[in-house]
């Protein structure tokens, strides 16, 4: 998508603010479930318009509007992007709008070394992936999840090795000085997690099942995982539930490498 182009410091995929904010994602969610799983932009601060046939889920009590005093600066009064459903596997939004591994498809084909996303915790459980590829052309899929305890790698031989990943948001409390939270990740770093993880499982399986009764395959070979340097982002998706305001890759990390831009800085209500 991007390989061939000339790629700037920071590359902005997403503004909840933009005129086409979705013009490079595809969407999807519950058709089984129109009532409760939807993709609909809205006034963080006033929960407006309402998504039609639809109900929103209630805010987590800390964020609330029944002390308007508490709650200044906690919400953003700009559009954001809702994201919600009970099935978090079948809502999200993706950008490229299609990528498949089984093909020489390089995705986004973007070389930032830093990942941002600006997300507001709903108080329900969320979760993102990406899909980076190392210089040697192996693929990984890191999926980060606010309901997963432990690191995990799964084996899918067809596709590609998925690592999975603890996420928390910083714990809400009436104190909180907003319900905004910026996840910076550095995509290079989680290519040696890969090899990690898989040696963690393995030792594991060795000490536990000395009978042999679990199936060591489930474990995934160094020579299927990604570990040459770090080349580029195939994909990000995005799964519900969360209201979602920007999404961007940088060169550099938070703080370095000159100023953010001001368009992308948080202002609260």
């Amino acid at each position: 998508m991007f390989s061939g182009s000339v790629q700037p410091s920071i590359v902005c995929l997403f503004s909840s603010t933009g005129s086409q904010p979705l013009s490079l994602f595809s969407v999807q969610v519950d058709a089984a479930l129109p009532s409760d799983s939807f993709v609909h932009p809205l006034n963080d601060s006033a929960s407006l318009p309402a998504p039609p046939g639809a109900s929103l889920i209630s805010l987590p009590k800390a964020y609330r509007d029944e002390d308007a005093e508490a709650c200044v600066g906690k919400q953003l009064r700009q559009t954001v992007l809702h994201i919600q459903s009970p099935t978090l596997r079948t809502t999200f939004i993706q950008c490229p709008a299609s990528f498949s591994f089984r093909t020489d498809d390089k995705g986004l084909g973007l070389k930032h070394a830093w990942l941002q996303i600006q997300v507001r915790n709903l108080g329900r459980e969320w979760s993102f992936e990406v899909g980076i590829a190392d210089k040697t052309g192996k693929h990984g899929v890191i999926r980060c999840s606010t309901f997963q305890k432990n690191p995990t790698l799964r084996c899918n031989y067809s596709l590609a090795p998925v690592l999975h990943l603890p996420l928390k948001f910083p714990s809400s409390s009436s104190n909180a000085l907003t319900a905004w939270s910026t996840v910076t990740v550095y995509l290079p770093g989680f290519i040696p997690q890969f090899a990690s993880v898989s040696r963690d499982q393995r030792s594991r399986t060795d000490a536990s099942d000395e009978d042999g009764s679990t199936d060591p395959s489930n474990v995934p070979s160094p020579q299927f995982l990604p570990g040459g340097a770090y080349a580029h982002l195939t994909y990000i998706k995005i799964y519900a539930t969360c209201r979602l305001r920007r999404i961007w890759l940088s060169d550099s990390p938070p703080g370095t490498g000159g100023p953010t831009p001001w368009e992308f800085e948080l202002y609260g209500d």
